[in-house]
């Protein structure tokens, strides 16, 4: 079964403010999303994984007139968290994934401190049956 695991960061005061962390920190933090991924490959379990550039940089798109992209900005500055990157996994059970998903919450964050982040985990829906 593939589930998409998506990460979403608090917005704070305003972009992902992870770059406002000690260089030594961020680093920490990259080398553990790396290790965790290539610990997903080796297993088979990786199907996809990435980050996000910022919210500032994110556009909402929907069709316009005559079929042309009507592009804003987004996401909305209401928003409290947004997307900050995905996985994608294929995993034998709903429970591997959550285990997954803890994982990378458990990143660390300034100080060494475990971020805690949410990870939405949802299944990707398959084919749909053949008599539909």
């Amino acid at each position: 079964m593939k589930y998409m695991l998506m990460m979403h960061a608090p917005r704070g005061t305003g972009e992902w403010q992870v770059f406002q962390w000690p260089p030594a920190d961020l680093k920490a933090h990259i080398q553990f999303m790396m290790d965790l991924n290539k610990e997903l490959i080796a297993a088979g379990e990786l199907v996809a994984a990435e980050g996000l550039d910022t919210p500032g940089e994110a556009r909402i798109v929907k069709a316009g007139k005559n079929g042309q992209p009507a592009v804003t900005d987004g996401p909305y500055p209401e928003a409290k968290e947004f997307l900050a990157g995905f996985w994608i996994v294929d995993v034998p059970t709903t429970e591997r994934a959550y285990a997954i998903a803890a994982r990378a919450s458990s990143a660390p964050g300034p100080g060494g401190a475990p971020l805690g982040i949410a990870i939405e985990v949802r299944q990707v829906m398959g084919v749909p049956p053949a008599e539909l």
